[in-house]
């Protein structure tokens, strides 16, 4: 199988799986990026009025950059549209009579990439991806006797590898690396003697190695902000028998639902009928989400309990909140796995 169908098909998969697997979006971002770019030796099949022979070019190192935008999903899929430029001088020709040796090459790609990003670290991440679109391509020859220029758009299809560090809240630097693949290019070519030039070759390939930035449109947390609470003095240790209440979150959420008002309800019943009672209310995350998020999160999660509670009618100076993001998990999971039994609170009345 030849890497064009390879490559291909592993879009047309990753895409699906980008689909299916989308939960709550992390947002638009835009990225940026800059390096070099190297051209692998072309051959093709040269004629100039005459019959056909074989022919090589080679081309010197060049320079590349890259624009994107794209939005990022919280299962760790990103999708983008690139736009690219790329740049090399024609280095020599094989034979020297049928090509020239004063040229360049300079193209423009449109793609639209699929890419899955990897947690190797708190702030450092994989990222592996493909993409599939065009690729126009220019090509001239700066003899003196003529100046020819042609150009033709084609099919291409690219594999991406990067490494990402954050470093700051929006912001990610990073270093990709890309193997770019155009299909059978041919140019036809004129000079101002009327020698006709035609090339059909072999696919380019190419390697771009940039470094760049990536911004994100919107906070990460920002869903979730809220103005901060003072700190909860610590409670005291239960003397008697407790009882315990679980409520249960959706998704990156910390708003209540029709299920949760009613376990609280019962709660504060509880609460009540014990008199001076203490209540104790702890919130927990799935393993979704940096551990920093998940820990503000799991705290929001136990004061909308707290204020809800304080409403019909219990205490808050009574109520003590406490988060534990993802480290107390009730059923043990792997990182980045939606388990809805984690997305919770607890509410422990003494």
């Amino acid at each position: 199988m030849s890497l064009r169908k390879i490559l291909l098909g592993l879009v047309a998969t990753a895409a699906m799986s980008g689909v299916a697997g989308a939960g709550t979006a992390n947002g638009w971002y835009l990225s940026l990026e800059a390096g070099a770019n190297w051209v692998d030796d072309w051959s093709s099949i040269a004629t100039r009025n005459a019959p056909p022979e074989a022919a090589e070019a080679t081309f010197s190192t060049g320079w590349a950059a890259f624009g994107s935008v794209g939005y990022a999903f919280a299962s760790h899929w990103r999708a983008e549209l690139e736009l690219g430029y790329r740049a090399n001088e024609l280095d020599s020709t094989t034979p020297g009579n049928l090509l020239w040796v004063d040229g360049d090459l300079w193209e423009a790609t449109a793609m639209a990439n699929v890419i899955y990003d990897i947690r190797l670290a708190d702030k450092l991440g994989l990222s592996l991806g493909v993409g599939a679109g065009a690729d126009y391509a220019e090509l001239t020859d700066k003899r003196a006797v003529a100046d020819l220029t042609d150009e033709d758009w084609n099919l291409a299809y690219q594999g991406i590898a990067g490494l990402n560090y954050a470093i700051g809240s929006r912001t990610t630097a990073f270093v990709n690396y890309r193997y770019l693949r155009v299909s059978n290019p041919d140019f036809d070519m004129r000079d101002q003697l009327a020698s006709a030039y035609e090339f059909e070759g072999d696919d380019f390939a190419k390697h771009t190695v940039t470094a760049g930035l990536r911004y994100a449109l919107s906070s990460p947390q920002a869903e979730f902000t809220e103005t901060p609470t003072a700190p909860q003095p610590p409670m005291a240790e239960p003397s008697g028998p407790s009882r315990q209440f679980i409520v249960f979150f959706g998704f990156n959420k910390y708003n209540l639902t029709s299920a949760a008002l009613r376990v609280i309800a019962e709660a504060v019943i509880a609460a009540k009928e014990t008199g001076s009672a203490t209540v104790l209310i702890t919130g927990h995350t799935d393993t979704v989400g940096s551990p920093d998020f998940n820990q503000r999160l799991s705290m929001r999660r136990s004061n909308a309990v707290k204020s809800e509670m304080a409403r019909q009618g219990v205490s808050a100076a009574a109520i003590s909140t406490t988060g534990k993001g993802e480290t107390e998990l009730l059923v043990q999971t792997n990182d980045n796995v939606k388990e809805p039994q984690n997305r919770r609170a607890t509410i422990d009345v003494q």
